[in-house]
């Protein structure tokens, strides 16, 4: 069911309690396709997406000085344990066995502790319950789309490994040329999922194009993503808008779909996806020097392109970032 907000309504969402704080990511499978998980791969574009058990991930060689990094607690057993969420493609979702983890986060997490010559395991589990694990540390790490956030760095220490980005896509034959500022979405149909962070970025565009005396943007929301799909592909919308990993995913799969620009989303700010650990326990630091080894021998490029996320890479892992402000 698509619901269409009248220009008076969308000035009434200009009371959405904070941008930024909504940039600071939840649950990442409450926003993003999922994949199939009844064929063992996906293909359209030219990409092809594997989804078996077997994954065949990019190789990675021990970097002996990161290895050294590793905190002797976590070096005892040899092994580096990750949790992630699941569910949500490209990030981390099931294989087609439907209990093995693979996806983007997945891949990262191998290579970070391969790269540290570690054994890794990596584990689902529910959004809401990876804080308490790794803050006690009955996890080590959380890779699972957390965003870098000031309140979060009080209780955990951050590697950054990917750019934060919301997208704007359209369909594949769309005129619609590039998205990058206010004036560019005048007068646009364009879905955006309620009280997200990218509904609130869009209020404040549509609020100062209608202070210029531009077009309106016409907000469409839809209960599920099918309806949102057959609403752009049969032309009743301009755009999607919203988290960037997923769309990029779906576009690479089915065809149907183009990017036409992307954003920070921590927009007017820079927010960032992290290697996420217990406060003080040392670990980040080796990750970071990972995730720079790999950053460097190409690996990291290779998997990211492997799930049709190279727009969304950085250049240098940091060490606890600046992070999204407090409320």
């Amino acid at each position: 069911m698509v619901r269409i907000k009248t220009q008076q309504a969308v000035g009434t969402a200009l009371a959405i309690s904070s941008l930024l704080a909504l940039a600071a990511c939840s649950d990442p499978g409450a926003t993003a396709a999922t994949a199939p998980s009844s064929a063992s791969a996906a293909t359209a574009g030219g990409k092809t997406f594997n989804l078996t058990p077997e994954q065949n991930r990019v190789k990675v060689t021990v970097d002996a000085a990161a290895a050294a990094l590793v905190p002797e607690a976590i070096k005892a057993d040899g092994k580096l344990t990750v949790v992630a969420t699941g569910g949500t493609a490209p990030l981390s979702l099931f294989a087609t066995d439907n209990k093995t983890l693979i996806g983007s986060e997945v891949d990262i997490a191998y290579a970070v502790g391969e790269t540290l010559g570690l054994e890794v395991e990596v584990l689902p589990v529910a959004w809401a319950d990876w804080p308490l694990g790794v803050e006690s540390g009955k996890y080590e790490a959380v890779l699972s789309n957390v965003t870098v956030t000031e309140a979060r760095k009080e209780k955990f220490d951050f590697a950054s490994y990917r750019n934060d980005l919301l997208g704007f896509y359209a369909k594949t034959d769309s005129s619609i040329g590039e998205i990058k500022e206010a004036k560019d979405v005048a007068g646009k149909r364009i879905i955006v999922g309620s009280g997200t962070n990218q509904e609130a970025i869009l209020v404040r565009w549509d609020e100062e194009n209608k202070a210029k005396g531009l077009a309106p943007v016409e907000f469409q929301y839809y209960d599920d993503d099918s309806a949102s799909t057959l609403a752009l592909q049969s032309g009743r919308a301009d755009l999607t808008f919203g988290p960037n990993a997923g769309a990029a995913y779906k576009a690479a799969k089915d065809g149907k779909t183009k990017e036409v620009g992307t954003l920070n989303g921590g927009w007017p700010l820079t927010a960032e996806i992290a290697f996420t650990t217990q406060k003080g326990n040392g670990l980040a630091v080796a990750a970071q020097a990972a995730l720079n080894t790999i950053i460097g021998d190409g690996s990291y490029a290779e998997i990211l392109d492997r799930w049709g996320l190279s727009s969304e890479a950085i250049q240098k892992s940091e060490l606890n970032p600046p992070g999204l402000p407090k409320k």
